[in-house]
């Protein structure tokens, strides 16, 4: 399958930006098995890339992405129990490599965003939503459960707003899904969304690399463990090893010498 037919495209921008974009405009961007594993190979692929520095997830279209293809359902409605275990493995792995990929990654959601692309969303470090887009847990009105994404999700909006949206599958704002946590930024509309992407990718160019990628680390290494001595001595040798790395003395020298790290781009 080539890039103009796949439904999964790698895009590189300038300054190690990669973007990874969902291109079935025509099916508002439902995914399917195919899909789904396309997608594992790019992230791994990006991640993987010394190069990159951060990503995009976006979509083509109106939409961010409607969730499950209506075909792939009809033939997992069809298959028996292993046939559904590893499946749903698949999409189980998807969210995994998303959650931990060792980039700094910017979802961008316009239009919407249901079932297992809430997932998506949560699993992003950054996102920006538009006004226009709605955000939807469709699964139990299929007789379902979003049951691999819901860890992800719930870390994002909380168990008590998981609760409510898991059971009773209603359609909620941008605004909403702000005031939950599962957006960072929402824009007046996609265009604005793009500048304010832009601009956040403008941002992150200025941090060191290796730093984000410990940073985000570190968040999984603290997030909902008691404040102990372990935790405490885990987190005094991780600043004192980067302190001493290659990346955290050529950020200190450049602060203490009032230059830019080597890292940061030149303008264009």
């Amino acid at each position: 399958m080539t890039d103009t037919e796949s439904a999964v495209l790698l895009k590189h921008r300038d300054h190690g930006v990669a973007e990874v974009v969902l291109n079935r405009p025509d099916k508002r961007n439902a995914f399917d098995d195919v899909i789904i594993q396309q997608l594992i190979n790019t992230l791994t692929e990006v991640s993987s890339n010394s190069k990159t520095k951060v990503v995009i997830l976006r979509s083509e279209g109106k939409h961010f992405s409607a969730g499950a293809d209506l075909g792939w359902m009809r033939r997992m409605a069809d298959n028996g129990h292993k046939e559904n275990l590893d499946d749903a493995r698949q999409l189980a792995r998807l969210m995994e490599v998303l959650n931990g990929l060792r980039k700094p990654v910017i979802g961008l959601v316009q239009g919407a965003a249901y079932g297992g692309a809430v997932g998506l969303a949560a699993c992003c470090d950054i996102v920006i939503a538009t006004e226009q887009s709605s955000f939807c847990l469709s699964e139990v009105k299929l007789g379902l459960i979003p049951a691999v994404i819901s860890p992800y999700v719930v870390r994002a909006i909380g168990e008590r707003q998981a609760r409510r949206y898991f059971i009773s599958a209603e359609v909620f704002s941008a605004r909403q899904a702000q005031e939950y946590g599962l957006v960072h930024i929402v824009c007046d509309d996609a265009k604005a969304m793009e500048a304010r992407c832009n601009e956040m990718v403008q941002q992150l160019a200025s941090n060191g690399p290796e730093a984000m990628r410990a940073a985000k680390d570190l968040v999984f290494a603290v997030s909902q463990k008691p404040i102990n001595k372990e935790v405490i001595e885990d987190t005094a040798h991780r600043i004192a090893d980067i302190r001493v790395g290659e990346e955290g003395q050529e950020g200190l020298s450049a602060f203490l010498n009032k230059r830019k790290a080597n890292w940061v781009p030149e303008k264009e």
